[in-house]
């Protein structure tokens, strides 16, 4: 058990520093937001290039673990849509209640816990798993959030938000890398070493800072149950299928963590910028970044116990 609160509490501690800054009011909501997007569009991109190319391809990669996570997602996104629709929600309530129950926070806080859990060896294998599920991601969201509003879905818009997604980018451009075994000049590796070094603490400031009660304004009912399928059902769904496909050991923890991140905050974003409950979206994010700890402690403990 305490091996388990090591992991997990020095992640959601750094988070609640930065919602203590922004509480203390050393720096105001504007600081954070262009912490995010430094984050989003420089850091994180630098992180997943430097340590996806340094490995060798050939021992981080697992097709069956790629196959195995984004089944997880499709058969949430399926159970989440079907629920929505029989039980008749509103359309905008629909796409936001289906986007929330599997869209992972993968980046900021799945990588934060695997790194602290598994150190750099996690930390590589799951930005790997990163550059394959981000785009599976994006395309069942933009679905989850168009489908309920019976619009026609646009395939080039899909298509453009995978091609420009900055993790995406740096995924590949780091399994290119890795690929054709490319040498890494010292300059550059020591440069990309400290560079990085401030990737994950700024991204955990960042979601402190942007953490906030008074967001929690949508249906609660409807924000509790989305919450509990994004925590719960989609790390057992996703377990479910790692075992089918006989995935053991590193990467089956890593599979369940990734699964296992709380609701992602480009949920709220996409929502109020495609039509759905921005208040619904926002509630769901803050609830289950929130319930997350206790969720990322259990899943820690069984893994624990069965020896990973």
């Amino acid at each position: 058990m305490l091996n388990v609160l090591e992991i997990v509490l020095p992640v959601f501690l750094v988070i609640g520093l930065g919602y203590a800054i922004r509480r203390q009011g050393l720096v105001d909501g504007k600081f954070f937001a262009q912490v995010n997007q430094l984050v989003y569009y420089v850091c994180l991109p630098l992180l997943l290039i430097y340590k996806i190319a340094t490995a060798d391809f050939t021992t981080s990669f697992n097709f069956s673990l790629v196959i195995a996570t984004s089944a997880g997602v499709a058969c949430c996104f399926c159970i989440a849509y079907l629920y929505g629709k029989w039980r008749g929600f509103p359309p905008l309530i629909h796409g936001s209640f289906c986007q929330g129950s599997f869209r992972g926070n993968l980046a900021y806080i799945g990588l934060a816990i695997i790194f602290n859990a598994y150190g750099d060896i996690g930390l590589t294998r799951a930005g790997i798993l990163l550059g394959f599920l981000v785009p599976v991601l994006n395309f069942f969201a933009i679905f989850a959030l168009l489908l309920p509003q019976q619009q026609r879905t646009s395939y080039l818009e899909i298509v453009k938000q995978i091609v420009v997604n900055p993790l995406i980018l740096a995924s590949l451009f780091g399994i290119l890398w890795s690929f054709f075994q490319l040498p890494m000049p010292t300059i550059l590796d020591r440069s990309l070493n400290i560079a990085t070094g401030m990737t994950l603490p700024l991204a955990l400031l960042s979601i402190g800072g942007s953490f906030s009660l008074a967001k929690l304004q949508g249906d609660i009912w409807k924000a509790a149950l989305a919450t509990a399928m994004k925590l719960l059902l989609l790390p057992l769904v996703t377990g479910a299928f790692m075992l089918l496909l006989n995935i053991s050991g590193l990467d089956f923890a890593i599979g369940l963590l990734m699964a296992g991140a709380p609701t992602a905050v480009s949920t709220y974003i996409m929502a109020c910028h495609m039509g759905g409950d921005g208040e619904l979206a926002a509630t769901i994010v803050v609830m289950a970044t929130g319930l997350s700890a206790v969720s990322y402690t259990l899943i820690l403990l069984c893994l624990k116990m069965s020896g990973i």
